[in-house]
């Protein structure tokens, strides 16, 4: 299971609104340790269907998000949990560090 794209349009609805946190991942397709770690966010999703929900931000293409939530480096990754950020995470790392990370919403 791939974690599915949000844009500036959906972001409100798929993200802010969820009733479970939401990991966003901010990308772009020039970046090399984003590719490096959406596969292990993939494995995480399919793991943890039941409790957190992950999606993708390419912030080429939606360069508001990026801006509103002041992106400076890529990857990025945001858990939002109530329409609120409750947790950044920033650079590409292992599965086990992403998954310590994020104990708190997976427990």
């Amino acid at each position: 299971m791939s974690a599915r794209s949000v844009s500036e349009s959906t972001f409100d609805a798929e993200v802010l609104q969820s009733a479970r946190p939401v990991l966003v991942d901010f990308w772009a397709e020039w970046c090399g340790p984003c590719r490096m770690v959406s596969p292990i966010l993939d494995q995480i999703a399919s793991e943890n269907v039941d409790k957190l929900d992950i999606v993708k931000v390419n912030v080429d293409e939606n360069p508001n998000l990026a801006m509103q939530y002041q992106i400076t480096s890529i990857p990025a990754m945001k858990v939002f949990k109530s329409g609120e950020v409750a947790q950044t995470i920033i650079g590409a790392k292992p599965k086990a560090a992403l998954e310590a990370d994020l104990a708190a919403f997976l427990a």
